[in-house]
């Protein structure tokens, strides 16, 4: 155990997240998701996991040490729902809240068509699976920037 962190927190998520630079992209994602193939195709090239817990709990875990960019309109994407691309799901709406207490403030989810979504997770840095079970738990962050304190 290490204070201040996440039990979360692996040791291969944690060496993911430091290893991660601005504006590398990670896959937070559902036990549907094709997480193992699409890893493969990642910067890390394996699979990240962080089981039994639902996206929203592995959500808070991840952002606790890692900041969204700030440059960027779409550093935390979802999943967008076949047929339904407005609808926000419970899982969605879980981490979203998620997103704003981690951030400060809202910071409202982009959706991204599900075919998309594959690609991009393909040009990640890497994939998180999780233990959410409920469909539509995908999500995109990008990596920001912790700014230098005044000494």
């Amino acid at each position: 155990m290490l204070k201040t962190l996440d039990p979360l927190l692996n040791a291969d998520v944690l060496y993911a997240l430091k290893a991660m630079g601005h504006g590398d992209r990670l896959v937070l994602c559902d036990t549907n998701f094709p997480a193992d193939s699409i890893a493969r195709q990642t910067a890390l090239g394996r699979l990240l996991r962080i089981d039994g817990v639902s996206a929203a709990r592995a959500a808070r875990a991840i952002l606790s040490v890692m900041p969204l960019d700030s440059f960027v309109d779409d550093a935390a994407a979802r999943m967008e729902i076949v047929g339904s691309p407005d609808e926000l799901p419970p899982v969605q709406q879980e981490v979203q809240r998620e997103i704003d207490h981690a951030e400060g403030r809202s910071w409202p989810l982009v959706s991204v068509e599900r075919m998309a979504f594959y690609e991009q997770a393909k040009r990640a840095y890497c994939v998180i699976a999780t233990g959410e079970t409920r469909f539509y738990g995908c999500f995109l962050f990008t990596k920001g920037v912790i700014p230098p304190t005044a000494e």
